[in-house]
């Protein structure tokens, strides 16, 4: 239960403010206008604001770093061309 609280009330960042914001504006909206889509548009901004979580959550949109361990340059064989 700590977790969850603590994954709730910390790490609140421009972008986490900007989707919590925006989910609210949206959601009003939706009721002034009686709108379904943008209801649901706003769940979904809401909800990404409240887990932290986003298009690229738990940074899956990074590349990943291949570490290589051998470093050794071999010795590198050329072959002449010549023209007929």
């Amino acid at each position: 239960m700590e977790t969850i609280k603590q994954a709730l009330f910390t790490n609140w960042h421009f972008m986490r403010w900007l989707r919590l914001g925006l989910g609210i504006m949206i959601v009003v909206q939706a009721i002034q206008y009686h709108q379904t889509i943008l209801f649901f548009l706003s769940a979904f901004l809401f909800f990404q604001a409240v887990t932290n979580t986003g298009s690229c959550g738990a940074g899956s949109c990074a590349a990943s770093q291949r570490k290589t361990t051998n470093n050794a340059i071999g010795e590198i064989k050329f072959k002449e061309v010549k023209e007929k």
